[in-house]
């Protein structure tokens, strides 16, 4: 049996989505159906259950104790989230709590992180799993930390051997695509400007405060959902293969370039308004993210990365301008 935590999620229903066309095992959901939007990410699969969050560990311990393989993409995602035991509970002790069954069982876990770890980027993009250096990682915001603190946690359970019998984690960069719509003010700048241009034919994007940016000229490593989902079905396929794994394209685009592609997927001219980034963000704003994919490369996935156009176009016209924006 296979378990995704987080699975009526962003990244989450996305892959039970690619499980389910596969019919190979029982699918199991663990998450809150607390949104019609959530509701409708899984509508179109057959999965075997939904589980509720509190009931997580009696069931594992029960009709559960068969998972094979866990995919853990449950978390507390909001970045502005603040309160430190919300974001320890849930991001790092229930991530532990599973890791320690997954070990004990002899399953297989491989787990949602985050590039947020990486903080404003100074130091680099590289998932460099030694202790030292994830511990040298200054995340801006208590949910990178949380991250930080499982990706450190995890790479020191299993050199004490305490470890599934895979294990991997995923840092995602800037992911977009369907199913994100529950996210809120969280859901991808894609989305976002596909609203902005359908509303008004306008798009707005932040002016640029750094002297070595132009407006719109803000980088981010954004990857295309299904692309996340392929890496994970491949370490789902390749046993063998553990670790922390950047999860980005390796290539950096500009925000101009997201809103380029967005006007032209929609066949509309190009119309942009630049607004300055509210004071609150300036002091800990990302200018530059840009996945180092070599790890993963050396760990034998050869597949290419979706474009930034491509992966626009197939979000804009095969989902968000149809009748059935969900995956």
């Amino acid at each position: 049996m296979i378990l995704v935590t987080g699975g009526a999620g962003f990244i989450g229903s996305n892959l039970v989505a690619a499980l389910a066309e596969r019919e190979s095992q029982p699918i199991y959901v663990c998450d809150q159906l607390d949104s019609e939007e959530k509701r409708l990410n899984l509508e179109k699969h057959s999965i075997a259950g939904v589980i509720a969050p509190d009931e997580l560990f009696a069931w594992l311990d029960g009709p559960g104790a068969a998972t094979e393989t866990i995919f853990h993409m449950g978390a507390i995602s909001s970045t502005t989230e603040r309160d430190p035991a919300v974001l320890l509970d849930n991001n790092v002790s229930l991530s532990t709590v599973l890791w320690r069954w997954c070990a004990a069982q002899d399953g297989r876990l491989i787990y949602a992180s985050s590039a947020a770890t990486y903080g404003d980027g100074d130091g680099g993009f590289d998932d460099d799993p030694s202790p030292s250096a994830l511990a040298a990682l200054e995340p801006l915001n208590a949910y990178g930390q949380s991250k930080q603190l499982f990706d450190l946690d995890a790479v020191l359970m299993a050199r004490m051997g305490c470890r599934p019998r895979q294990w991997a984690g995923l840092k995602f960069f800037n992911v977009y695509g369907p199913n994100e719509y529950h996210k809120g003010g969280q859901r991808s700048v894609a989305v976002q400007l596909f609203e902005q241009i359908s509303d008004g034919g306008r798009a707005r994007l932040f002016r640029s405060h750094h002297p070595d940016y132009e407006d719109g000229g803000q980088l981010r490593d954004f990857i295309w959902v299904g692309d996340c989902v392929d890496v994970m079905l491949w370490l789902y396929d390749t046993p063998k293969v553990s670790g922390l794994f950047n999860c980005g394209t390796g290539r950096a685009r500009s925000f101009a370039d997201l809103a380029e592609a967005c006007f032209a997927s929609m066949n509309c001219a190009r119309a942009i308004d630049f607004v300055d980034t509210p004071e609150s963000l300036r002091a800990h704003y990302q200018y530059f993210t840009q996945a180092r994919m070599e790890r993963l490369r050396a760990a034998g996935y050869d597949r290419p990365f979706t474009s930034l156009e491509d992966g626009v176009a197939r979000y804009v016209q095969g989902y968000l301008q149809t009748n059935d924006p969900y995956r």
